[in-house]
């Protein structure tokens, strides 16, 4: 058998590039007389921007710094030991640049072995063990604090959670096993697989307080010194930790059946962490710890070794690296800056813009629409958004009052963009209406600014052609709602200059946006992959296959919604008119469905219905089923399936070829923020790579063997 030290020597010998996360001891006297205490703080020497992690060689340091507490509390030296992280930071989890590198299930094992065997040291010292989590705690970082006697937590702890099942993998040193079993099944379930599946929800410190994985919860600003007088008053006998028993009856089970009814929801079976994780909580419930980590052992090693982590860990450093870093954007010296912002229109999407650009930019904005009663209504909305944002105490009053006063609405464009540095249009999607909003603008508004579009297809040259100053004009295409989907294709047109894109994307980043920069190619990225990819759908319908079969035969790729729901939501008449635009450019792969047409001739505003007598699950709509007319080839769902896949594979490697943007790695990029397609399938080429389509229909990976897939 291996020790943990040679284990993780082995580990950190295959991971030379590992950040090192250090594990200082020191002691002190405890106030009140509760004696010499041992605390160990973990500190990667950079600051917060750099949270620390846990790779191999930082799990050997964690394991030196309790050989030496263990020696002391037996020795009669110490009367508890403390773990904390260093300002902000306690510890966000395992280092999953490492677990990237890994080819083998032995080594994937001796990762999940290594970091068992270091915390579960942490229960067997000889005196009481407390974690104090002072800043942000994911993953492994939750899972150390875990294995502790005691937990405080600060009031100011930004984020807390457990996101591995979100990745593709499982809580692997202990969160799967123990947390049940601190708090109750069903509160642990919510925390490891609702938390995680809703886009990687967070918990703040009061919460995790409150949800019984800390015992006593202090302010952020003495937490430290707080939590040292509780640990004294503890190990003194003043103050007793009382925890809620654990119910280990029917109400596991129906915790563990409810996760899966959660996890069937999200993924529909399609990514295998989630029920790794709660056959593990399943079998938790006779309180058996280390039966538990074993089951975490192999789960893990199983995960690191598939498909889907791969995808995930390429997905979230798409998110956390590319997404901040957009390639192919100017230098940002060239941008300019932008003090007032104007917008064209005064509807919903531009009242949302409005919104946006207020509470991010925090400068004037101006509406303008064709009557008054349309900027009033535009105007109101944006005021009603800040009020609920007052209500829920998001904001204070006084900035209520600096945001409202900064609103305005007008309805002569040359009072309203006189001094704007940067006007948006949201008008009706019709070229010639675009193009004479433009030209109204460019005449009115100062030579410097740039004039953006939301257009969701139409074309960015076409639209600046007729302009004194094209260069000026770049696309700005956001997603809706406006509020949650990151994504904003940027888009340059054939001539749009430097300064003007570099502005386009220092704005992104004022608006928290994630930029991607698109060529001004039709419907650009998410809009022509899901128009292709829901054409192909109707398609099928169109020449005969039952509605039901083609919604299923997508299932398999855990999709955050069935395609006809999608276009609901979209609206059937947006779908059409973007499936319009495509078929006018590529006719030969873009077709316009004359049963999409019916329905939204008839006003409908999707094909289902909802109802309570069958739970508001959808249901085909009568009065749509008889507007439809279909011909009379059926095919199985995994016909339908291999069609679809391959017409989305086939469109991206030409808009690649194209030069839409500059790797696939962006389309992956813009369809998980522009689109929810789940981390677990990279966004959709790693999928395509994966399940052999790429070679099938394009002779060729998307992406290379390592990238979002176990390395050869």
């Amino acid at each position: 058998m291996s020790t943990t030290a040679e284990l993780l020597k082995g580990a950190a010998e295959l991971f030379p590039d590992e950040v090192v996360t250090s594990a200082h001891v020191r002691h002190f006297e405890l106030p009140a007389g509760a004696g010499r205490f041992a605390l160990i703080t973990l500190d990667n020497g950079f600051d917060h921007t750099k949270p620390t992690t846990f790779g191999p060689q930082s799990l050997a340091n964690l394991n030196t710094a309790i050989d030496q507490v263990e020696a002391e509390a037996a020795n009669g030296e110490i009367t508890g030991v403390g773990i904390t992280g260093k300002p902000f930071i306690f510890a966000v989890g395992a280092d999953l640049k490492g677990v990237e590198l890994l080819k083998k299930h032995d080594e994937a094992l001796a990762i999940g072995k290594g970091g068992h065997d270091v915390f579960k040291r942490l229960s067997s010292l000889a005196v009481p063990t407390f974690a104090y989590y002072n800043g942000a705690a994911m993953g492994g970082g939750v899972e150390v604090g875990l294995h502790c006697t005691y937990r405080t937590v600060s009031k100011a702890l930004p984020a807390f959670s457990l996101p591995e099942v979100f990745l593709g993998l499982v809580p692997g040193w202990g969160g799967c096993a123990i947390l049940p079993n601190l708090i109750g099944a069903e509160k642990a379930v919510s925390v490891i697989i609702e938390n995680s599946l809703n886009q990687n929800r967070q918990l703040k410190g009061k919460q995790v307080f409150e949800l019984g994985i800390a015992d006593a919860l202090f302010e952020g600003a003495d937490f430290l010194e707080q939590s040292l007088i509780w640990t004294a008053s503890v190990l003194n006998g003043t103050t007793t930790v009382e925890r809620p028993e654990v119910d280990r009856g029917e109400a596991w089970d129906q915790a563990v059946a409810k996760g899966r009814f959660v996890a069937d929801s999200k993924v529909h079976g399609a990514a295998p962490a989630a029920y790794r994780a709660l056959d593990i909580i399943e079998a938790a419930k006779d309180g058996d710890l280390q039966k538990g980590f074993d089951a975490e052992d192999q789960a893990l090693a199983d995960l690191i070794m598939g498909g889907e982590l791969r995808s995930g860990i390429y997905a979230f450093n798409l998110v956390q690296k590319r997404g901040k870093r957009p390639a192919g954007a100017p230098d940002k010296s060239l941008a300019r800056p932008v003090t007032k912002v104007g917008v064209v229109g005064a509807g919903l999407m531009a009242s949302q813009l409005a919104l946006l650009f207020l509470r991010r930019l925090e400068v004037p904005v101006v509406l303008t629409d064709i009557d008054q009663e349309r900027v009033d209504k535009g105007v109101g909305y944006v005021h009603a958004e800040i009020e609920k944002l007052l209500g829920k105490g998001r904001i204070n009053q006084d900035k209520a009052n600096r945001l409202k006063g900064l609103v305005s609405g007008v309805l002569d464009k040359a009072v309203g963009f006189a001094d704007a540095d940067f006007v948006i249009e949201a008008v009706f999607e019709e070229m010639s209406v675009k193009q004479k909003v433009f030209a109204e603008v460019e005449a009115v508004a100062p030579a410097h600014a740039i004039l953006a579009t939301n257009t969701s297809s139409l074309s960015v040259s076409e639209m600046a052609s007729k302009l004194k100053h094209p260069e000026r004009v770049v696309g700005f295409h956001f997603f809706n709602p406006v509020a949650i989907l990151p994504l904003l294709e940027i888009v340059r047109g054939e001539q749009t200059d430097d300064a003007s894109l570099a502005t386009a994307f220092g704005v992104a980043k004022k608006l928290k946006k994630t930029a991607v920069l698109t060529k001004d190619a039709p419907a650009f990225v998410v809009n022509r992959i899901l128009t292709r990819f829901m054409g192909e759908i109707q398609n099928v319908i169109d020449e005969g296959t039952p509605v039901e079969t083609a919604e299923k035969a997508i299932e398999p790729l855990g999709l955050p919604m069935s395609p006809l729901v999608l276009l609901e939501l979209v609206g059937p008449a947006i779908g059409l008119h973007v499936s319009e635009t495509l078929n006018r450019s590529f006719p030969e792969r873009f077709t316009v469905s004359p049963n999409l047409k019916a329905v939204v001739e008839a006003g409908k505003r999707g094909f289902y219905v909802y109802s309570a007598e069958n739970d508001f699950k959808p249901e085909l709509d009568p009065e749509v089923a008889a507007l439809l007319k279909q011909g009379d080839s059926v095919l199985t769902e995994e016909q339908v399936r291999d069609r679809v896949l391959d017409a989305v594979a086939q469109e991206i490697g030409l808009m690649l070829e194209e030069g839409v943007v500059a790797e696939a790695q962006d389309i992956d990029l813009c369809l998980i923020t522009g689109a929810g397609w789940p981390f677990h399938l990279g966004g959709i080429t790693p999928y395509l790579d994966r399940e052999g389509v790429s070679e099938r229909v394009n002779g060729k990976r998307f992406l290379a063997q390592g990238v979002a897939s176990v390395p050869a």
